[in-house]
Formats: structure tokens, sequence, C-alpha cells
């Protein structure tokens, strides 16, 4: 009876929702795009609610079976479920970061109580978790591989759920998830105004900051700059991110607390590669000291440059460099080292050609093809859309590209799925549907965008994500893709990166914009001469955000009960060695990455990740950069497994052993 009610329900809500509502239709699309077209802001809450109306009868019919719970009939029925869900989701969570607007974030305070509430039915469901670790206690060893990562998976996501609570505990964690979700999505929106307010200040998008740092003369408008952009979020005001921070904290805390945990960070790297905290502040000190060192080298260095600006009367006496100074001397340093600076280099990078380059890597190391889509509905006109195809023409994805800033995208590079690869109940491989999203410099009336070396790495960076999405096979979507621990997901963007300063990769792509001319062989020396230059900054600030991130996150609830952000934010940067000259490379109320995409306590991942990547790319060094048996290896093994096996698993298999943990310095030049 209560399955004949949900399906019911069902009709019902379907029903409710207009006949063209496009997510309750079949996509009749080429590869099956969202027919972003036909997609209006009123479609959302409507399919939203028929999506969960559908999910929740498909578990009701699991729970229903009488048979003996099994893995196909149980975790595969479930993999397979909320279809509907699924693609609203797909589109939703991608337009409300890139085309944010006041009509989409009422949307998005509608949706997120209502994916929180039915997330945790799910989470909380004593006859769905039975199914579950029936399952899991049973004999695994029929099983493959994969389903036992899987089911794995989904009996630790009921645990850490906190299905084994009190009911009144499960009530409280309930109302914990809900309040997260909003304030998460409140700190989003006003980081969004923050930068927006910052370009209508200054005069330039939040992505062009680190440009204008390095070019601009005025010492007093990069001072401004500075301060602008390091105080977001800690203004005053209804934008202010300080209340919001604290409350984060103090419910992820009382959430670990509750969970058996000592503090959201324990409770975060209990299932990641590092597992506890200890290790994760271990390897961070390890790389803080050297960094720092470095750091001090490079201020000796642009302080003599600072000097000779004085010498010539273009600044007072005793000038010192300070924060809003780096970028600038730093390049001065760079021209006189190197004599290499952008200008010399953004000629080369034109975005198109860039992305073509990226491109051609992935087809020359991968033996992949990628062409252009024509005449597909995309959900701005900046987007443009790549069919991905194996050597033998088979399918492996489908590709968007949106690379360019504007006020309704925030800011920031990243890689999203508006589709994930799976096997479906029908036996077909679901390819995936990618889209890499930036904030690259954009063109201007006489000039197309042309991008600079750091955004050259940006843009390999995201497509390495992309490689790991397009490239999977696996059977269920919960492990195919990036779906792996947080730490081990950046290994694969980070590895990417070393390809794109090759001399045989620049020449495939780095023409003049004007001239067509190919980069000369004197300036590819210089880019790749330079590369080590300024790690001392670059590697500081990161470990910095990364040590900020976890001293927040190993605070108890108690400890949270009377903190002030800015004090405790001083206090942690002395304590952990930072020169005056840097600041964490995220301050905490701009902190995105920690308080509202996923990174929390997992900061570090992208140092954690580099040793892998690092230690990899020198395994490519070693038997030939181009060796098709490496590099199908490093696909086969790694890119093609998504999370179907432990992380470490596959990194010995394809390396043979453990990672080099030098390997990162030696990359970083951190090394003597």
């Amino acid at each position: 009876m209560k399955k004949i009610l949900s399906m019911m329900a069902l009709a019902t809500a379907l029903a409710s929702c207009s006949r063209e509502n496009p997510f309750l239709q079949e996509w009749n699309t080429p590869y099956g795009i969202p027919p972003f077209d036909k997609i209006e802001l009123n479609d959302y809450i409507p399919a939203l609610k028929a999506g969960i109306e559908q999910q929740n009868a498909e578990v009701e019919a699991i729970l229903a079976n009488p048979e003996a719970p099994t893995f196909d009939n149980v975790i595969g029925a479930y993999e397979h479920s909320g279809e509907i869900l699924s693609k609203v989701v797909g589109v939703l969570f991608n337009l409300s970061e890139t085309d944010n607007s006041p009509e989409m974030e009422a949307i998005m305070d509608e949706a997120l109580p209502l994916l929180t509430e039915h997330d945790n039915s799910l989470s909380m469901n004593p006859d769905l978790y039975a199914k579950v670790k029936a399952v899991y206690d049973a004999d695994q060893s029929g099983l493959t591989r994969e389903q036992q990562m899987v089911l794995k998976k989904h009996y630790e996501g009921f645990t850490r759920s906190g299905i084994g609570l009190p009911a009144a505990e499960q009530e409280e964690m309930k109302e914990i998830n809900l309040k997260l979700a909003a304030a998460q999505q409140k700190f989003g929106n006003n980081l969004l105004a923050e930068n927006n307010a910052f370009k209508e200040k200054f005069g330039i998008p939040i992505s062009s900051y680190t440009t204008e740092m390095t070019t601009c003369a005025d010492r007093d408008r990069r001072e401004a700059m500075f301060r602008a952009y390091s105080s977001r979020g800690n203004n005053g005001g209804e934008l202010d991110n300080n209340a919001l921070c604290l409350e984060i904290l103090r419910l992820r805390a009382r959430k670990a607390e509750m969970l058996g945990f000592p503090n959201f960070a324990a409770y975060q790297l209990d299932n990641k590669m590092a597992k506890d905290p200890v290790t994760v502040d271990t390897f961070l000190a390890k790389i803080m000291g050297p960094a720092v060192e470095k750091a001090k080298r490079e201020v000796y260095d642009m302080q003599q440059m600072m000097d000779a600006d004085v010498a010539a009367g273009l600044l007072p006496a005793g000038s010192r460099i300070q924060p809003w100074d780096w970028f600038y001397y730093a390049e001065k340093v760079r021209a006189a080292k190197y004599a290499l600076d952008e200008s010399q280099t953004a000629p080369y990078f034109k975005l198109e050609n860039v992305r073509d380059g990226v491109f051609k890597t992935a087809e020359k190391v991968y033996g992949i093809q990628i062409e252009p889509l024509e005449g597909i509905q995309v959900y701005h006109p900046e987007v443009e859309v790549f069919k991905v195809s194996d050597a033998d023409g088979s399918l492996l994805g489908i590709f968007l590209t949106d690379y360019l800033p504007r006020s309704s995208k925030r800011g920031g590079a990243w890689m999203n799925n508006f589709r994930d690869q799976y096997i479906d109940a029908k036996g077909t491989d679901v390819r995936p549907i990618i889209v890499n999203v930036c904030n690259m410099t954009p063109p201007t009336e006489d000039k197309p965008s042309l991008i600079t070396i750091d955004g050259v790495q940006t843009l390999y960076h995201e497509f390495g994500h992309a490689l790991h999405g397009l490239l999977t096979k696996c059977t269920y979507p919960s492990v195919s893709g990036t779906a792996v621990a947080r730490d081990f997901v950046e290994t694969f963007s980070q590895f990417n990166e070393n390809w794109a300063f090759q001399p045989e990769i620049l020449a495939l792509y780095a023409r003049h914009y004007q001239t067509g001319e190919m980069i000369p062989d004197s300036l590819v020396a210089k880019i790749n001469n330079a590369l080590k230059f300024n790690q001392g900054f670059m590697t500081t600030e990161l470990c910095a955000a990364s040590i900020l991130d976890m001293k927040w996150h190993e605070l108890t609830a108690a400890q949270l009960a009377d903190v002030d952000v800015e004090a405790f934010e001083k206090k942690a940067c002395a304590e952990m060695g930072l020169i005056d000259e840097i600041i964490p490379r995220y301050r905490t109320t701009y902190f995105n990455h920690i308080f509202n995409s996923g990174y929390s306590a997992g900061y570090y991942s992208y140092l954690w990740a580099e040793v892998l990547d690092k230690d990899a790319f020198e395994h490519f060094q070693q038997e030939g950069l181009y060796n098709p048996a490496v590099a199908n290896a490093f696909r086969r093994i790694l890119l093609e497994k998504g999370g179907s096996e432990e992380p470490m698993t596959l990194y010995r298999e394809f390396r043979g052993g453990d990672p080099d943990p030098d390997a990162l310095l030696r990359a970083r030049g951190l090394m003597e």
C-alpha cells in the first residue's frame, strides 16, 4: 500500500507540472545535452519536487522487495534511482554559479532546503540502512572490486550521516544540515556581491586582480586594491561573512562531536588518504619551512628593486616591500633574472589557441580526438561545445567551455558534470557531459583574450579534471570520474599542468595572435627557466591557507564558543611562521573553498596531490615523455578507474611503489 501511495504522489507531482517542463521530458537533443533554450527559471522547483518524489518511490520499491538483500536489488537499484533529480541538480548547480541572479538566488534558497531534507530522509532511513548493512555484512567475495567500493561508500555514508544516533540527535543532525546548507549558500552569495563591488570600484573583474597588481606602477592604487581584495567579506554590513564563518564552523564542530570525533578535521579526514589531522599538519609543516625560507630570499631580491626606485626618486626613503608590492616587484625581478615579462608571452597565448593546445596535448598523449560541435543550444552565448572521441571513434563524452568572466559568475575556475558517466540498467554506457568554467582575461575592442602564464596553467589544470571525468570507465555513478577522495582528485588536474610548457607542446599552440609566428625557442627557454621563479611566495601563500583551514577545523565546539575571526587568523599566521609580506592565498572571510565548495579541512589536498602528480611526471620523464605505454598505463590504471579502488592502491599499481615525498619540493625548487 505504501508503494502505491508513493507512486500516486509521484503521478500527482508530475501532473502538477507543466507537460512542457523540460526536466520531465526525454531529452531528444544531440548527445543528451540539456535543452538549455527550453529551460526556464520556473521549471526548477516543480521538477525538483517531482524528482524527489520519483526517488522516494524508487527507494520504497527497494524496501518493499521481499527478496533477501543483495548488491543488485539494494545498492545497484539505489545507484540507478533519482534520474529526474540528477538532471535538475546537474543544470541548477552549474547555472547558479555561472549565471546567477536575484531570481536564481531565490530558487537556490528554496531548492537547498528541499534537497537537504531529502538527503536527510535517505541518510537517516533506518529501513534502507538495514538493507545496506545486510549487504555489507554478507560475504562480499562474489562482488567485483568496484562493487565492493560502491558498497563501502554507501555504508560509510550512512554511518557518517548519524544513522546510529538516538532519535533526538538524528533530528538535531538534520537541523544542522539544513542550517549549514543555508549558511554556505549565503556565504557564496555575499562573496559574489563583494567581487562585483570590487569591479565597480576599480573597473576590473576580480579575476584580473593579479594581472593588475603585476603591471600597475601606481603604488597607492595597488595598496587600495590589495586592501579591498583582502577584506572581502570583512567590511561590516549585510555582506559581512564573519558571523557566517563562525556559524558554519560551530555547526560542523557540533556535527563531528555528535559522531564521536574530536573536531571536524578528524571527521573529514577519516575517509581520506591522509586519514587524520596529525598527518596533514606534519605534511604541511615540512613544506612551510622551506617555502618561507625561499620567500625571504625573494623578498631580499625585490627589496633591491625597490631600493633602486627609491634612489631614482620614485618612492620615499625607507620604503619597504609590503603585500601590495609583491606581484609588481616580483615581475621586475623576473624580468631582470630571466629577461621575461608577461608582455612578451601574452601575444602568444591567445585564449582560443591555448584551448586548442590543451586539446592537442590530450590527443598527443592519450590518442583521443576532440572536435567542435556546431548548432548546439548552450546556457550562455560564450559557451562552446566539443565532442570527445576515442582513437577508434567511439564517444567518450561532451565537453563545454565557459572561459570569460561576467558579473553573474563566481570567481575562480572549476569543472562540473552536467551528467556523470555510468552503465545504466539496460547496459548502456552513458557518457558524461562536462564543463570547464574559468575567468580568463576578457578581450578588448582591439585585442582578443590574451592570457597569462598562470592562465595557461589554469586551462591545463581544469582540463585535467575534465579528462578524469571524460576518460572514466566505471559502472556506477557514485565512483565514476572525479568521485574520488578529495585529497586524490587534484592529482589529475595538477598532473595535466606539467604538459603546458613542454617545447613540443608549445609548438602545437603558441602562435602570435597577429602574425601567426610560432613562439621563438628563446622565449620558450625563458618560460621554462622561470617556472620555478617566485615559488617561495606561491608555496607559502598556498600552504598558509591550507594551515589556516586546518586550524579552524581543528577547533572544538567549546573552543569556537567565543572566537574573533581576525584575532584567530592573526595568531594562526604568526604560529605558522608566515612573514609580513605575504597573506594566506585566501583569508577566512573569502575562503570559498572551505566555506562553500567542499574543501573544508581539505585545502591541503592541492599540495598532497602534487606529491603524486610530480612523482608521476618524473616517471614519464624517466621513461619518455610521449611513451605510449606509460601514457596508456596512466589512463587505464588511474584516469579510467575513478573511485573504484583505493587511491594508493591505484597509484602503486601505476608507479610500482610509493610516491617520493620530495618530488613536490624538487618541482617547486624548494630543495637545493
